[in-house]
């Protein structure tokens, strides 16, 4: 029996998005900051969720193409926010890290998921793809290569989906807590942190050189999608399958170049370049609310508990081994 909110969840979806938007982008009138404070990427990605949960999906299509295409455009317009050089001399020690977390994090979670819960092949391997790299992005490229059923697909998807949904909330938490700097967090955030879009989310929360160090390493760490699909079409034998390469992140690249090399040049150029990394975190905060509100209680119970316990724990392998990593290396 519907609820009276699950009855109105469309009506409750445009209201809640549309003050949502309006009170984001008042912003750019004189004397409003004060106003909009409150809108943080985790509190856009919180509404999401209380609405998933309470009043169940509303457009479901147009939320699913809504948030995959808008974090491509968010992530694009936050590279005309970056220098090429200070990116990648900040980020070189955790693109570094990224080679061995990559292959480590790929064969623990088939140890974790094989030989000790014994879920089956197809969603082990995608969870541990989707750990390793970049969340959905990879298991969306992988699924089809591996030729995994839509129900490894719809387990996997849901159990990197949740996890990325609390990370984004306790993973600045931690950081505060253990007094992290920017650098270390934007490290930590960028490889324990499935999807691009909590990456970007989490080191937004945390501060300035923390978003730029984690989106930088973070899209790097996305570039591994291309090789380990090779790599499943070989040791799985399905070959002629097509790989989906993620385009955007080479957009974001040449925005980071446009940005150094002619919009830094001069001042006006400098100014429009930061109109546009601070329009492309709006809408970034607007991407956290479609994502959260994807979410739904038949994806919790999908899930089921096996794979989210190989997600749970191949996820704090990861994390903790970073921390490490960062702290005593």
């Amino acid at each position: 029996m519907k609820t009276a909110l699950q009855k109105n969840s469309k009506t409750i979806y445009i209201a809640t998005l549309s003050i949502l938007s309006i009170f984001l982008f008042i912003d750019y009138l004189p004397g409003m900051h004060r106003l909009t404070r409150w809108v943080t990427p985790p509190v856009a990605l919180s509404l999401g969720l209380v609405f998933a949960l309470l009043c169940k999906q509303a457009y479901p299509t147009f939320n699913k193409k809504a948030s995959k295409y808008l974090l491509q455009y968010s992530v694009v317009g936050l590279g005309f926010g970056m220098n090429l050089h200070a990116s990648l001399a900040s980020g070189k020690e955790g693109m570094e890290f990224t080679i061995i977390s990559v292959i480590g994090t790929l064969l623990i979670g088939w140890v974790i998921g094989r030989h000790i819960l014994r879920i089956n092949r197809d969603t082990t391997y995608l969870i541990s793809s989707g750990t390793a790299i970049c969340g959905g992005s990879a298991i969306a490229a992988v699924g089809p290569v591996l030729k995994a059923k839509d129900s490894d697909m719809s387990v996997a998807l849901g159990t990197i989906f949740i996890l990325n949904a609390i990370a984004l909330f306790i993973f600045p938490a931690i950081g505060h807590a253990l007094n992290m700097s920017q650098q270390d967090f934007g490290i930590w955030a960028a490889i324990a942190i499935h999807d691009t879009s909590s990456v970007v989310g989490a080191g937004a929360a945390y501060g300035e050189e923390a978003l730029r160090i984690a989106t930088t390493i973070k899209l790097t760490r996305a570039l591994w999608i291309i090789p380990i699909a090779l790599f499943t079409s070989f040791i799985f034998k399905n070959k002629g399958q097509r790989i989906s390469i993620p385009w955007f992140i080479f957009f974001f690249i040449l925005a980071m170049i446009f940005n150094t090399y002619i919009l830094n040049t001069t001042e006006t150029g400098a100014a429009i370049g930061s109109s546009i990394n601070e329009f492309a975190r709006k809408t970034l905060t607007i991407t956290l609310f479609f994502i959260g509100a994807s979410l739904s209680r038949d994806v919790l119970k999908d899930v089921g508990i096996k794979p989210l316990i190989q997600g749970v724990l191949l996820w704090t392998v990861i994390s903790i081994s970073t921390l490490v990593y960062i702290y005593w290396f």
